[in-house]
């Protein structure tokens, strides 16, 4: 089950569990639209793997299902990655 992690990991932004601007990767990193778009060109820092669009846990799950509570950031800055 995913954790929904409630902020970015290069700029703190808050992503509540019904956000549409929360991107993942397979090990669920977590970053804004703007940073995964803008500053990582669609690529996870951490693991390389492809950022796509978080899914939305209903709210009747979430009641049974809560979000995670805990922040997580980069200990190094978010920069493009390539290749």
């Amino acid at each position: 089950m995913l954790k929904l992690k409630p902020n970015c990991e290069c700029c703190d932004k808050d992503l509540p569990p019904d956000s549409l601007e929360a991107m993942i990767c397979t090990f669920e990193c977590t970053f804004c639209t703007a940073c995964a778009n803008d500053v990582l060109g669609g690529t996870c820092p951490n693991c390389r793997g492809n950022l796509v669009a978080r899914p939305i846990r209903p709210a009747a799950m979430l009641l049974k299902y809560p979000a995670s509570t805990e922040r997580h950031l980069r200990e190094k800055p978010c920069v493009a990655t390539t290749g």
